[in-house]
């Protein structure tokens, strides 16, 4: 039985743990607290983050990474993209093939999932797991899509080859910026529409915020050296519609909770998961700028986490911006 490790055990490692387990794996689940870690080796659950999905037998839970990674044909890096540089630092050396699965720009350096794994473990095959998926949807093998995006094409084949079952069917891509950036991006533009919905500007407002911020999206894929077509598959289009509109999204919630007047951050400490785009918005504005490009609802959507503008104020900002063809 090959072994994998998944190295973070929030919501998402559990549920892509689970997963693993349902393609035939061995399965470590590493988690950063010892503490946390006993618990959910005792619950064989994760109470916390993932409550109502038993963890499998073949699941082994441990706060040791070394152990975890010992053995292991492949890692899935599941942790917060704020939190990826600082949790690859502390890890052991290791030369186990890396699948990122966090969506986000780090804050302090603007760099994508990939670009950090580059500078901190250079030469180390890496690629990128996204699409439109919820944890819960597949923790209990809802059918779901996603896409294993990397230069190294073993790395692609071997990750599709060790998770994708019938009920989660997995796509190779070579286009690994065009997928973070979609990751990225659409954690922001879920904010804004969830803002819309929330101050009650309507569906009409929520659709030409999607339908615009995917032409953002596309321009800055195309600029980092991505290709405009990935923002129109499961890493771009397929993960914004889901976030965009579906109830489980943090992101879109949290925006409609500001929309309706709520303070950032009261609605986070209520929170116990990570909203990724509060900290990605002004990272990916600023990474688009250094690029030459304008993202005008993401800039939006940093002006309001910062508390630089309500609601109606951006939307009203967006809707006198010069008409020109689209």
């Amino acid at each position: 039985m090959t072994k994998i490790a998944v190295l973070g055990a929030g919501a998402w490692g559990t549920a892509l743990a689970i997963q693993a387990t349902r393609a035939g794996c061995e399965v470590a689940l590493w988690a950063r607290d010892p503490s946390r870690a006993a618990d959910i080796a005792a619950a064989r659950e994760n109470t916390r983050y993932l409550p109502g999905a038993p963890l499998p037998d073949a699941i082994a839970v441990t706060a040791d990474a070394a152990a975890a990674l010992g053995g292991a044909a492949l890692a899935l890096m599941v942790v917060p993209a704020q939190s990826l540089g600082r949790v690859l630092e502390g890890l052991p050396p290791s030369d186990v093939p890396l699948v990122v699965c966090a969506k986000g720009v780090e804050a302090a350096t603007l760099r994508l999932p990939l670009e950090i794994v580059a500078a901190l473990r250079p030469g180390l095959p890496a690629g990128i797991l996204s699409g439109p998926n919820f944890a819960h949807e597949v923790a209990r093998g809802l059918p779901a899509a996603s896409v294993v995006a990397a230069e190294d094409a073993g790395l692609r084949a071997m990750g599709v080859a060790l998770l994708a079952t019938p009920g989660f069917r997995l796509y190779e891509g070579d286009d690994p910026i065009g997928a973070e950036v979609g990751g990225a991006a659409k954690n922001v533009i879920a904010i804004a529409a969830g803002a819309v919905i929330g101050a009650g500007l309507g569906e009409n407002a929520r659709a030409a915020l999607v339908t615009r911020g995917l032409a953002e999206m596309a321009r800055l894929v195309v600029a980092l050296g991505g290709r405009a077509e990935t923002a129109s598959g499961l890493s771009g289009l397929g993960d914004l519609l889901l976030t965009c509109s579906g109830t489980g999204s943090r992101n879109m919630s949290l925006g409609m909770a500001l929309g309706r007047g709520e303070r950032l951050a009261e609605v986070l400490a209520a929170r116990a998961g990570v909203t990724e785009g509060v900290a990605t918005a002004p990272a990916l504005v600023a990474r688009a700028a250094a690029a030459g490009v304008e993202l005008p609802i993401c800039a939006a959507v940093a002006d309001l986490v910062a508390e630089r503008a309500t609601v109606r104020d951006a939307m009203t900002q967006l809707l006198a911006r010069p008409l020109r063809a689209e």
